[in-house]
């Protein structure tokens, strides 16, 4: 089916003014309340306000749960009503790895060389086309960017804009071919819970796409097997004056314990399939130290010979200090989704072609992180992940091509109608 007329435009959705609404309401998750979801209140008001305008658009059957959980469903086009239900997935969350509270927008155009985002105590937060090449081929576009004082957001509330503008372009041009689309917006994807709470069988959708990705076209159906490791080290305190012999200081354990990790397998120096440790954080004092590690490889037998090799890391300091004074304790995260994605290629094969038809060559590539499709896929909703647009994410430096947020929308519509 052909687009109306009054939609040839390129601007005809909403999507940039969507998203610099979004990304100033306060969702940033927090892991020392991971004990209930949502770990924060404030994801509510990211929830509530989607859910309301989902409503006032015309969505029906709009929910949110007391887990700040946001489901509703765009009915199918006329004559898609036995296809099967797609569902477009996104998270309210943004990450603690930078601050995120308080961000302030702003739309400038990029004239090549340094792309300074904001001027914090005096001083300009930039990054270089050297640190990022892409910066190249987007001289003269218009970026949404940070002041510099917080991170932007587009993780994932890029993803969140691009299927809400889809959602209100639909609702009010219900011709254009789609089958019945459940929308989910999940709360603490950053740390961890994102879709566990989901009532998949109640979402009913048959497949899924999350839209939580990086620079546009990228495409990815393989991600991390994950897994956490908290290693806590005793040591033994007293007068440093009156220490030989006696003393264990629990820092000098840490750094023991830690140099026996390879350090070629840190994230600084992989990259594609290679797997990592890494060192999320230490706190240590003479009497005890924690360090908390995770653990990431695609391959499922390499990720346990991580694990293997941590685990024998401990067991190697306790044996030198005649008694057990380094602990681990292993949580495991998620699963590499494309043991279950890899059975179902048309889902892969679809997006690649709703990319092409915009313009975009699809950049098919592994996921070096996690994402909720992964839970999702094997809880039985196959999930490929899409890209939303978005660079730098996690830090002060992240930005967004409007563009791509507009590029975004297409590329959904279109694959909406090749599932119609």
């Amino acid at each position: 089916m052909a687009r109306p007329k009054d939609m040839e435009d390129a601007n005809m959705t909403d999507v940039l003014e969507r998203f610099l609404r979004y990304v100033q309401v306060d969702t940033q998750s927090a892991d020392e309340h991971c004990d209930q979801v949502p770990s924060t209140d404030i994801q509510f008001d990211l929830a509530r306000l989607l859910a309301d305008e989902l409503g006032e658009m015309g969505a029906r059957d709009v929910t949110v749960t007391e887990h700040a959980y946001v489901t509703a469903l765009i009915p199918p086009s006329p004559g898609s009503e036995d296809r099967p239900k797609l569902g477009l997935i996104a998270h309210l969350d943004t990450t603690e790895q930078a601050p995120g509270f308080g961000v302030k927008p702003h739309v400038l155009t990029y004239d090549g060389g340094d792309l300074v985002c904001g001027t914090v105590d005096g001083k300009p937060v930039s990054i270089s086309p050297e640190l990022l090449p892409a910066l190249n081929d987007l001289v003269g576009e218009e970026l949404v960017c940070t002041d510099g004082t917080t991170l932007l957001g587009a993780d994932d509330k890029a993803g969140v804009a691009e299927i809400m503008a889809l959602a209100a372009l639909l609702c009010e041009h219900p011709e254009l071919p789609h089958p019945a689309i459940g929308i989910c917006f999940c709360p603490d994807e950053e740390i961890g819970h994102g879709a566990e709470l989901l009532d998949v069988e109640g979402f009913g959708c048959t497949y899924a796409y999350t839209v939580d990705g990086g620079p546009i076209g990228e495409l990815e159906w393989e991600c991390f097997n994950a897994a956490e490791a908290v290693v806590s080290f005793q040591g033994f305190s007293i007068h440093p004056g009156d220490s030989k012999g006696r003393m264990v200081n629990a820092g000098e354990l840490f750094h023991r314990f830690h140099g026996l990790l390879p350090a070629a397998q840190r994230p600084e120096y992989t990259e594609g399939y290679e797997g990592f440790y890494y060192l999320e954080g230490v706190s240590a004092t003479v009497e005890h130290a924690t360090a908390r590690y995770i653990i990431r490889d695609h391959d499922a037998g390499k990720f346990q010979a991580k694990i293997d090799h941590l685990l024998s890391a401990a067991a190697f300091v306790n044996e030198e200090q005649g008694r057990e004074r380094v602990t681990v304790e292993i949580k495991q995260q998620y699963r590499n989704m494309a043991e279950v994605v890899a059975e179902y290629p048309e889902l892969i094969e679809e997006a690649k072609h709703a990319f092409e038809e915009e313009g975009i060559a699809p950049n098919v590539i592994p996921i070096r992180g996690g994402t909720d499709g992964a839970q999702l896929s094997f809880r039985g909703l196959p999930c490929p992940n899409l890209s939303t647009g978005a660079f730098c994410c996690h830090g002060v430096n992240e930005f967004i091509p409007v563009r791509s947020l507009e590029t975004m929308v297409r590329v959904l519509e279109r694959l909406v109608a090749r599932f119609a």
